[in-house]
């Protein structure tokens, strides 16, 4: 009798884990896929001109939507999925749309030699950490700029820089202007010296957001979006700083530790910060946390206009980053992703950096 009932019991517990046990990842079948890139393609209006072009791309496009797939099976997430960077390469996609990789080490020691501001500057107090709201966003109070595009452009630095400069301005005056990245991208070519090696800001090739920091101060402030407009080439430079319209006093980093950085952020302003973006290409909603995000691996700047925390799938409670992007607002939600708070994902926390207006 004992037997039968410890065979029983044996029994309901393996049912019970087969059950609870994912079902195995399988690839989508050959006529879906060839359905999904036909919908991809009028969606994205994809013109490949051969049909040599379009079997390539089909065959990325195949690549990146089972890598999607597969990473949300991994996580148990529904973050990633087809975008309008789908039949691209993961390297294509670094080249036309990030920068080129700083470690965080690097971004720090670069700067070795610079005057830098005092660390209190970006300190927060006892009180307004524990005082801190659960939830804060810059776009609320009117600080945050619409989303704009960067284009097939390397240039994300200068939006996380105007950006950041935008919100601070306009949480201390009230007033919020949009300013120009194309003066950076024309006139900002920042040089910092680091083992001997130069690191320049240079337009679409990639920038600092903390060195154009140091170029706004030295050369009197930045203009308007609309007397200098973003023309996503590197071109002439146009700035007049008669016309500038928003200085800086300084810039200083901000604490890395993230409960620091979100009672900072609720007290002062949104914070310029370097990702590794390299899930981006395949993102689409929700909160992202992917099961590999190397935060040694920066390759784009973006900006933090906030945090918040909601119930995940599994009944715990996640907090998350809001963060602002520069690829339009066909791309994520409506332009923004959430980002997973507290364990330091892909770098956001790394080198969070804010001008002092």
């Amino acid at each position: 009798m004992l037997n039968k009932l410890l065979f029983t019991l044996l029994l309901v517990t393996i049912l019970t884990l087969s059950i609870q046990a994912k079902e195995p990842f399988t690839l989508l079948p050959e006529s879906e896929m060839q359905r999904l890139f036909t919908q991809f393609s009028r969606q994205h209006v994809k013109l490949y001109g051969t049909s040599e072009i379009h079997e390539r791309r089909y065959q990325i496009f195949k690549a990146n939507v089972e890598k999607a797939r597969f990473e949300n099976y991994i996580t148990g997430r529904e973050n990633l999925g087809i975008t309008r960077f789908s039949d691209l390469t993961p390297e294509e996609f670094k080249s036309m749309f990030l920068m080129k990789t700083k470690t965080p080490r690097e971004a720090r020691e670069i700067l070795i030699g610079k005057k830098q501001p005092s660390p209190a500057t970006a300190k927060v107090t006892i009180k307004q950490l524990q005082e801190a709201p659960k939830a804060f966003d810059w776009r609320e109070h009117q600080a945050v700029t619409p989303v704009k595009d960067q284009g097939s452009c390397g240039s994300c630095w200068t939006f996380s820089t105007t950006g950041n400069i935008e919100g601070m301005y306009a949480a201390k005056t009230g007033k919020l202007v949009s300013l120009s990245e194309q003066q950076l991208v024309d006139c900002d070519h920042n040089c910092v010296v680091w083992e001997g090696e130069k690191t320049c800001n240079s337009g679409c090739n990639g920038g600092l957001m903390w060195s154009s920091f140091e170029f706004i101060i030295k050369t009197g402030g930045l203009v308007t979006e609309d007397s200098y407009p973003y023309e996503a080439v590197n071109g002439r430079c146009r700035f007049n700083v008669s016309n500038a319209v928003v200085k800086i006093s300084n810039w200083t980093f901000v604490s890395t530790h993230e409960d620091e950085m979100s009672a900072w952020l609720a007290n002062n302003g949104p914070i310029a910060v370097a990702i590794n973006a390299d899930y981006l290409q395949y993102y689409r909603k929700g909160i992202l946390n992917p099961s590999r995000c190397d935060p040694e691996e920066l390759n784009h700047g973006v900006l933090i206009v906030g945090y918040g925390e909601e119930k995940a799938a599994n009944g715990k409670i996640e907090q998350y980053w809001i963060v602002k992007n520069s690829w339009s607002t066909s791309w994520g939600e409506k332009g923004y992703f959430r980002l997973l708070k507290g364990k330091g994902v892909c770098g956001i926390n790394q080198v969070p950096s804010t001008a002092l207006i």
